[in-house]
């Protein structure tokens, strides 16, 4: 499998998937243009995507689905929850495009296992989604108010992992957001911080992780810099060493990303 960062960050999401002749996009809250674009500089065509797998439906993560739904006619999975709340967000979609998948149910698409896990945030039905194939597993995790029992469980023994670290929290507090916000993004149904990511990362890492991307970083309230630090001093807290134990990123909004290969 590969996987590629088309974008990360509060701001617009969109992940790449693919294994021999099957494609899969996860999110596409930029604009198609972008995401078009943006895979064309790794000679990649979205004619023939397979599916477009949708974690929830805030517009950061569905801006243009239904504009690549309708332009290769693709279609899109989301929870029955998913698909209610955001229907009428994503213009007329093709019947036999709309698909509907049962949370914690493995769901094939064209060579690749998919499999979504609940995680808690502030949507109607939010998912995160592992992929696998016979050489190892992918997985995608990001807002996440924090970590349940069910997203460990589903992470626990990726060999790459797409990791929210969305804020510092010092940051965030002495901010310019107002007090609301700030309480949205810090409680159980917000976002993972950086020191979040880095607690997960190290258990992860124990369990075989080889790659942890960090994800979905706020503008306002973090810097790819900081978000790095944090996590990689956690890391080295406990003994483990982020340029010899682990390929540690932290993935651009703005900006394709490399490939990752299993």
């Amino acid at each position: 499998m590969r996987y590629i960062s088309v974008a990360s960050g509060s701001s617009g999401n969109c992940h790449y998937i693919e294994k021999g002749n099957t494609k899969i996009l996860v999110d596409a809250g930029i604009s198609g243009k972008k995401i078009e674009n943006g895979l064309k500089e790794h000679m990649i065509d979205l004619a023939g995507l397979n599916g477009i797998l949708v974690t929830h439906e805030h517009t950061d993560h569905i801006k243009s689905i239904g504009v690549i739904s309708r332009r290769y006619d693709v279609p899109i999975y989301g929870t029955e929850k998913t698909w209610e709340s955001m229907e009428n967000s994503i213009g007329k979609i093709k019947e036999h495009n709309k698909r509907v998948f049962l949370s914690s149910e493995d769901t094939f698409i064209g060579d690749i296992c998919v499999k979504s896990f609940p995680t808690s945030h502030d949507a109607v039905d939010p998912s995160g989604f592992t992929f696998r194939d016979s050489k190892g597993k992918i997985s995608i995790a990001t807002d996440l108010g924090y970590i349940t029992d069910e997203a460990r469980a589903a992470l626990i023994g990726s060999d790459i992992v797409v990791l929210e670290s969305n804020h510092d929290i010092e940051m965030l507090k002495m901010g310019s957001y107002p007090y609301y916000l700030k309480k949205r993004v810090l409680s159980e149904y917000g976002h993972l911080s950086n020191v979040d990511a880095g607690n997960l990362a190290k258990d992860l890492i124990k369990t075989g992780t080889k790659s942890i991307l960090l994800a979905h970083l706020s503008r306002e309230n973090n810097m790819p810099m900081i978000a790095r630090q944090t996590v990689s001093s956690i890391l080295e807290s406990e003994g483990i060493c982020s340029k010899k134990d682990l390929n540690l990123t932290v993935l651009s909004r703005e900006f394709v990303s490399d490939i990752y290969t299993l």
